[in-house]
């Protein structure tokens, strides 16, 4: 791992030196094991947590209150997140932000990331951070598992989307099936989107996703627009996504690798992808949950 990278990989969420003593002491009651880019990582309610994200999902839980006008973005980490915050972004705020805007359109000169709040990073650095404040709809992101949300999310009739990926908060295959058990039992509150189906059939998917959030009727010029402003090439490209860092200590350019599917194949071997994929067969059977290329 060059230099650059391995900065670009230490981030707030990664350290723990602002852990509050509340944390520590609950925490270590919790199953650890060694991570690889965290020195720990515990076990809460069946999922693995570095210590500042956990932090950030317990003050979530006790704080964090859901509005029937909200929507969520649950994803793993490098599954297309930042795809999806800058199009759910765009749609949501179409009218306010048309995407023949020019050099106004806000994704031209902030990154996503800023765009839409990721929850439980939020409560991390902030505790005391007040959602209730933001207008509505609010639009977040989180990579909380669904046996770990809070009560109000899980209550009440928030919009989620959600898009497949490996992360640190594993094991994998459950966070995905709990999420696309819930798309089949709760269609009208919970949308299931696959990172290859939004590559494979963009216009359609961008038409699925306004559908479900009430964004009324979008023509296809529109979704054209959208499609070229939310765009890898787009995204990538802007200064604002090349340079810099967030305020987390995260650099911006690590959210851009190539925007392509089956991007594995350059750090697995053919056995190992395969037994990968003979584990997620195994586990998805039944469920009619299947991915494609």
């Amino acid at each position: 791992m060059s230099s650059s990278s391995s900065s670009s990989a230490v981030n707030d969420y990664l350290r723990d030196e602002d852990l509050t003593q509340e944390t520590r002491d609950l925490i270590s009651s919790f199953p650890s094991e060694k991570g690889l880019l965290v020195s720990q990582l515990y076990q809460f309610q069946g999922r693995w947590h570095t210590q500042a994200l956990l932090q950030g999902l317990l003050v979530c839980q006790k704080h964090f209150e859901a509005k029937y006008s909200d929507i969520i973005l649950v994803t793993n980490p490098k599954s297309g997140t930042t795809w999806l915050k800058a199009l759910v972004f765009s749609l949501i705020n179409r009218h306010k932000f048309p995407v023949y805007a020019g050099g106004n359109h806000p994704l031209l000169v902030t990154n996503p990331h800023l765009l839409v709040p990721f929850l439980e990073g939020v409560y991390y650095e902030s505790p005391d951070f007040d959602f209730s404040k933001l207008p509505p709809p609010r639009v977040m992101n989180t990579h909380i598992p669904l046996l770990s949300l809070p009560e109000s999310v899980k209550s009440s009739s928030s919009v989620e989307a959600f898009c497949e990926g490996n992360f640190i908060g594993g094991p994998f295959r459950d966070h995905v099936l709990e999420y696309w058990y819930a798309s089949l039992e709760n269609p009208n509150k919970v949308l299931f989107v696959t990172y290859e189906g939004l590559k494979k059939q963009t216009g359609d998917t961008i038409k699925r996703i306004a559908e479900f959030l009430g964004c009324g009727f979008i023509g296809e010029e529109e979704v054209r627009g959208i499609v070229k402003l939310c765009s890898f090439e787009s995204l990538s490209s802007l200064q604002v996504n090349r340079e810099g860092k967030l305020p987390n200590g995260m650099e911006t350019k690590a959210f851009f690798r190539k925007g392509d599917v089956g991007g594995w194949g350059d750090t697995l071997s053919e056995s190992l992808a395969e037994k990968i994929d003979r584990t997620i067969e195994e586990k998805f059977r039944g469920s009619g949950l299947k991915f494609s290329c």
